[in-house]
């Protein structure tokens, strides 16, 4: 049996609501608003406080370098200083025809870089949001 991997920035329970009650910028604020209905819609899962700034929505199963086993939410989002981050936990490498009709933003290995949510198609969004989750709970690896 895989041991385990302990993570620092785990799943807890303070309180999603307050902690984007407390955003001090209100487009930001309105933004996570927004996601947050977008991704429990999308993946039928309740926003869950990760540390003290991520909100993540559901969980998988991976297997690190080390093959140690840990766990993540599915999709999520981060209030940041310069921008809003959106995980798609999946990568983005099996979807590039989507990404390409995303809109303005940036991206790492699985992370979208946005400066406000109206900046990229929230339909287009909705999709990325539910074929990643889709691929992680069929057990598929991600793809950077």
């Amino acid at each position: 049996m895989a041991k385990k991997l302990e993570l620092k920035t785990k799943k807890n329970d303070s309180n999603v609501d307050e902690y984007i009650a407390g955003i001090a910028d209100e487009q930001t604020r309105k933004d996570c608003e927004q996601l947050v209905k977008l991704m429990s819609e999308t993946t039928g899962e309740p926003a869950k406080m990760w540390g003290a700034s991520m909100v993540g929505f559901g969980e998988y199963e991976y297997t690190a370098a080390n093959g140690k086993v840990g766990e993540w939410f599915l999709t999520g989002f981060a209030p940041r200083k310069q921008n809003l981050t959106i995980y798609i936990m999946f990568g983005f490498k099996d979807y590039k025809n989507l990404v390409d009709k995303l809109g303005k933003f940036t991206h790492s290995k699985s992370c979208i870089y946005v400066k406000k949510l109206e900046d990229i198609d929230s339909d287009v969004l909705r999709k990325l949001v539910k074929i990643s989750c889709d691929d992680l709970r069929a057990g598929k690896t991600a793809q950077y």
